[in-house]
């Protein structure tokens, strides 16, 4: 039987340094025929992602041998929206929202019930599945998947942000984006009188697709619009 094609189909990233539990949720993941990678470390893990590309979805420990997947799930956030189960022992309040906070999808704590471990995974792979591969305007490419952005070919530094809001953006030209949605959609929260956190998200943003032949402009006390200018 041929091995499946792991960077074709797209793969699970497992980082866990416990064998146990390791061996366990690897065999719970074969007996659904996912492909799957393993890391027992944050450097193998960018070791796997660097050569396979971006996985379809993570999960994650927090206490690693050289290092905390708060941290790394943090560095992830600035350049992809891959799903992420932060799965762990570290079970206090405190954990829990450090996770939600960096970028975690969802939050299980170990020992875990098999059923429950599963039924995230496979949530984990519905939300993956939902996203493009790429969306394209013009000269300007987004990649969901990956969290990057290009323009005329070149790729463009952005924080998770900032392709948030061009991902929307580039979804909707010629449309108004009132800000209150805008700000909803990539701040996950209802925006507040005199926040500034999206004008100045977008101003970044204009200035990075300077050479795209697009511009985003304001209208006045609705919201923003993406076109060519």
């Amino acid at each position: 039987m041929n091995e499946p094609d792991m960077k074709s189909q797209g793969y699970l990233l497992l980082v866990e340094d416990d064998p146990a539990i390791q061996a366990r949720n690897k065999a719970l993941l074969d007996e659904k025929q996912h492909p799957l990678r393993q890391a027992l470390t944050l450097a193998a893990a960018s070791s796997i992602i660097a050569a396979e590309g971006m996985p379809r979805a993570i999960i994650l420990d927090v206490m690693l041998p050289d290092g905390n997947g708060f941290d790394f799930l943090l560095k992830l956030r600035e350049t992809s929206n891959v799903p992420v189960l932060m799965l762990t022992a570290e079970d206090t309040q405190e954990d829990i929202l450090r996770g939600l906070t960096a970028g975690g999808d969802y939050y299980l704590t170990k020992p875990c019930p098999p059923a429950i471990f599963l039924s995230h995974v496979e949530a984990l792979l519905r939300r993956s599945a939902l996203l493009p591969e790429i969306v394209v305007l013009g000269p300007i490419k987004c990649e969901p998947s990956s969290g990057k952005a290009f323009v005329n070919n070149e790729e463009i530094v952005l924080s998770q942000k900032e392709f948030a809001l061009l991902l929307q953006f580039v979804s909707h030209p010629g449309k108004i984006l009132l800000a209150t949605d805008l700000y909803k959609k990539v701040w996950g929260q209802e925006m507040f009188p005199e926040e500034y956190s999206l004008s100045s998200a977008i101003y970044r943003l204009r200035k990075k697709l300077s050479d795209s032949g697009y511009t985003i402009t304001s209208e006045y006390k609705e919201g923003y619009i993406l076109e060519q200018g």
